[in-house]
């Protein structure tokens, strides 16, 4: 039990981290400054996530609803606004942000969603458990599939926050990636790189090992651009 504590104490404090970041309104305004993805009060819009950001370290900080927004970025992590998907695993908001993972012609998304008996159901904990490598290199990454922490509230009962990936040409069509369409999907997605295909196809990645996947494809597609 005390592991489990430490490791949500550990990723709690991560995410209520200000980072230098930025965001694109709806109106295509790009505004840059400081950034905490995860805060826990109280959002502006009942049922959409949001933002604080500040111009600077010394600015009042202020609320961004998902609505008031297309995207934002912290380092070179990416994220969109989305609905929630039908028939899928999803506890965020009706409206809120998912990562961009990989930014191909079918995108892979990443989000924290709450799963189990009586979870919390709503935003406030990143999960970052930093194994077999994660998504991007900001400060936001470490996705890995099927990796959980357990939470206590909400329902009354225990739950988990597990990193969930959906795919999808946009954020309107995207739908979750299971054990059972991983190799489909994933061989869809990274299909310009037949090395990688391969692997998938033998079984060498799948769901529970994604963030390596993620990070060979990248380290692949980067060597054919240098050649």
């Amino acid at each position: 039990m005390a592991c489990c504590l430490l490791l949500f104490i550990t990723v709690d404090v991560k995410a209520q981290k200000w980072q230098p970041g930025s965001f694109t309104d709806i109106k295509g305004n790009k505004v840059t400054g400081l950034i905490r993805e995860n805060p826990t009060s109280k959002g502006p819009i009942k049922d959409e996530g949001y933002i604080e950001f500040k111009d600077d370290s010394k600015a009042n900080p202020y609320k961004l609803s998902a609505s008031d927004l297309k995207s934002f970025m912290i380092g070179r992590d990416s994220f969109v606004v989305a609905h929630a998907p039908g028939n899928s695993n999803w506890s965020k908001k009706e409206l809120d942000f998912v990562q961009v993972a990989l930014d191909e012609e079918t995108k892979l998304y990443a989000a924290d969603v709450a799963t189990g008996g009586g979870g919390t159901g709503k935003r406030g904990v990143s999960v970052s458990p930093e194994f077999g490598g994660g998504i991007g290199t900001g400060g936001y990454g470490g996705f890995g599939g099927g990796v959980g922490i357990n939470l206590g509230g909400g329902g009354g009962g225990k739950g988990k926050v597990i990193a969930t990936y959906y795919y999808g040409t946009n954020t309107a069509t995207m739908q979750q990636l299971t054990p059972m369409n991983f190799k489909d999907v994933m061989s869809d997605i990274m299909g310009d790189e037949p090395d990688v295909v391969d692997k998938i196809q033998s079984g060498q990645f799948n769901i529970n090992n994604i963030g390596k996947l993620i990070d060979y494809f990248k380290q692949v597609k980067a060597a054919h651009k240098q050649q």
